[in-house]
């Protein structure tokens, strides 16, 4: 199968298990691995038989910066639904979400989620 990759977009949102993470929001980095099949993209050319990765940024934006989340998963779990029923030819999505400074008192490059799913 082949593989798309759409590697740390940025947006800012208000996700988090604290009041004021979704007062005030944040950075996230959001990566996805699409699979589907691009033969016919790549032989012909042609928009039609691939994804339009604009879209799936706005797509992805219009999830991140619109709605609210107490948990990342549950963030990753929203955009990997939406792809899936969005994108009939995609077959199977990897989401990262990254929160790059969780509230805490820890130095490090942040927390990552990942989850893999595909078309049932």
């Amino acid at each position: 199968m082949d593989k798309m990759t759409l590697h740390r977009m940025e947006y800012y949102g208000y996700h988090g298990v604290f009041e004021e993470e979704r007062k005030l929001g944040q950075r996230y980095y959001i990566d996805l691995e699409l699979e589907l099949d691009l033969q016919g993209a790549g032989l012909n050319d042609d928009l039609e038989q691939t994804v339009n990765y604009a879209e799936v940024h706005g797509l992805v934006k219009n999830i991140v910066e619109t709605k609210s989340f107490k948990l990342i998963e549950a963030l990753a779990e929203h955009i990997a639904s939406a792809l899936l029923d969005t994108y009939t030819i995609i077959n199977a999505a990897t989401v990262k979400v990254t929160k790059p400074h969780p509230p805490f008192d820890i130095h490090f490059q942040g927390v990552t989620v990942e989850l893999r799913r595909t078309r049932k």
